[in-house]
């Protein structure tokens, strides 16, 4: 049982924000969530830039976006927030949104079409990783403010280069790149032509229910209230989020009293807390895949056979019955269970005798150096673990390079890995949102830097489905296009460089009294503003 305490909202902040060794405190105020989660890949709240997990979350509570989807009815699908109502052009390619009035950034300013247009036009013209999400519109930085334009006081048109779903272009507008940024304060800020980019890796000016009050990297994130936010105030004034690495710190943590929700246990913790008197765990779906990718660029990776060796060579269904039991589950394909066109076939499991034939008919019968970059995260490392030894057995020297978030995904987005293992989730609820990423690849040069691509990061050449990636994504027969997308999962299957292995169920630990803890399901990120304690 919990024991009340004096201590104030403002003076724990500042404890949490000045430590990351766990506390000795007995319980957090009413008004004030604290969490435990790991956010060492937290690399900037710039929406146009951000595409981590943890910078996600943040994102989602600090910056609206034209559509949005409701916490309460996720499978509800997008719903109006800034855009009030949307209006299509008969030939399908020109959208019309109407900006909704009473929104107001925590600068103070109105939040305006202009805004609108900016955000859109600022994240294609700054490039950065996410901006493949609005590019495959056709929008680039010399044609983006004649496609993307003010046409009205409180009206922005958006015209595409071809017709698309329109569900498929409000999906994308959801996800974190759809952001709207205060072009005011953005612009004040602006540095050397970067359109406040630099400034707002560490601040932000969205309209959404809560502000980034304090930052330290690799430490801890605090959120305040958007005193100007226009819907009902949260019940959660201030959100803490601390950066714990270890499991063990944050069951202990929370079984103290010192945080109201853990978010990175394993499954031993999580069984650990069966109980425990004032704790429950939470279990969610997420859209999240665990999964280890190949980089062409390596002489011995790029031979099919040896690609098929290590898929092979997999302890799938031992991982997921021991450490990550109650937490992933066997996953195989690059659409998420839940998704439109979602493959369920298993064609891999845990079988030497084909591993190693397979490696015998390859190039490089006695295996050689393999580097694994790999997270210095409990789940990851454990899974690196299993590879080095399952594929150890194969005759492959493993190696297991170690880092955090920011490191190893810098690594991988330079190529510079042998084989990466990571996560991805989706960026929004549509099934290019993963098909984009795992089987298109426009550009494999180089010089492309095409980082938001997978099959780029892992040098993967593949023109041929790169096409059929790309008709699916403007099909308009809903069975006829999930069906595509299946016969593009099963090749991708046998040919990828890819040995997608998991899909999470995110198990999340916390104080009783908390209420709607909403992960986001298998489309979005967490939702602090619906929280009560």
């Amino acid at each position: 049982m919990k024991h009340l305490r004096s201590l104030t909202a403002m003076a724990l902040g500042a404890a949490l924000l000045g430590s990351t060794a766990p506390l000795s405190l007995a319980a957090t105020p009413d008004n004030m969530l604290v969490i435990a989660n790991r956010i060492d890949d937290m690399k900037t709240f710039d929406p146009a830039e951000s595409f981590e997990f943890a910078g996600a979350d943040v994102s989602r509570n600090v910056y609206e976006k034209l559509v949005n989807f409701d916490p309460m009815d996720l499978e509800a699908g997008y719903q109006p927030q800034v855009a009030e109502s949307w209006e299509l052009s008969e030939d399908g390619k020109t959208i019309t949104f109407t900006i909704a009035d009473g929104h107001v950034f925590s600068t103070g300013n109105p939040v305006t079409a202009e805004d609108v247009a900016f955000s859109l036009q600022r994240a294609v013209k700054l490039n950065k990783t996410p901006s493949f999400i609005l590019t495959q519109f056709g929008f680039t930085p010399e044609n983006v403010e004649e496609m993307v334009k003010v046409t009205g006081e409180n009206t922005v048109e958006v015209t595409l280069d071809k017709p698309y779903a329109l569900s498929f272009v409000l999906n994308c507008l959801t996800a974190t790149i759809g952001g709207i940024v205060d072009k005011t304060a953005a612009m004040e800020n602006e540095v050397d032509g970067d359109m406040g980019s630099e400034w707002l890796r560490t601040n932000t000016a969205g309209s959404g229910p809560y502000k980034v009050a304090s930052y330290k990297p690799n430490e801890s994130v605090m959120l305040d209230l958007n005193p100007n936010y226009h819907g009902e105030t949260p019940a959660m004034e201030r959100v803490v989020v601390q950066h714990i690495q270890e499991s063990a710190t944050q069951r202990l943590m929370l079984e103290r009293g010192d945080i109201d929700v853990a978010r990175n246990l394993s499954p031993e913790d999580v069984a650990g807390l069966d109980g425990v008197e004032g704790v429950k765990v939470v279990d969610e779906l997420r859209g999240r895949l665990m999964y280890f990718s190949a980089n062409q660029k390596v002489e011995m990776l790029a031979d099919p056979k040896v690609l098929e060796a290590l898929k092979y060579a997999v302890d799938y269904q031992g991982m997921a019955d021991s450490f990550l039991t109650g937490q992933y589950t066997v996953h195989q394909a690059f659409l998420p269970k839940t998704f439109l066109g979602a493959l369920e076939d298993q064609p891999y499991s845990y079988d030497m005798d084909k591993a190693k034939a397979a490696l015998a008919e390859s190039g490089f019968p006695d295996c050689g150096p393999i580097k694994i970059s790999v997270r210095d995260a409990q789940d990851r490392m454990d899974i690196g673990q299993s590879l080095q030894n399952t594929w150890g057995q194969l005759g492959c020297d493993v190696e297991l390079i170690v880092g955090t978030g920011a490191q190893t995904l810098d690594r991988y987005r330079a190529r510079e890995h042998d084989v990466y293992l990571g996560a991805w989730g989706p960026d929004y609820p549509d099934p290019n949102t993963n098909a984009a990423t795992f089987a298109e690849n426009p550009d494999n040069s180089d010089e492309a830097g095409n980082t938001g691509y997978l099959t780029w990061r892992n040098a993967w050449d593949i023109p041929e489905m790169s096409q059929k990636t790309q008709a699916a994504v403007v099909e308009n027969d809903t069975e006829k296009r999930a069906e595509m997308y299946r016969e593009i999962q099963a090749e991708h299957q046998q040919t990828g460089p890819f040995g997608v292995m998991f899909q999470q169920i995110e198990q999340n630990a916390m104080d009783e009294s908390v209420e709607n803890f909403v992960a986001g399901g298998a489309t979005t990120a967490v939702s602090y503003w619906v929280i009560t304690k």
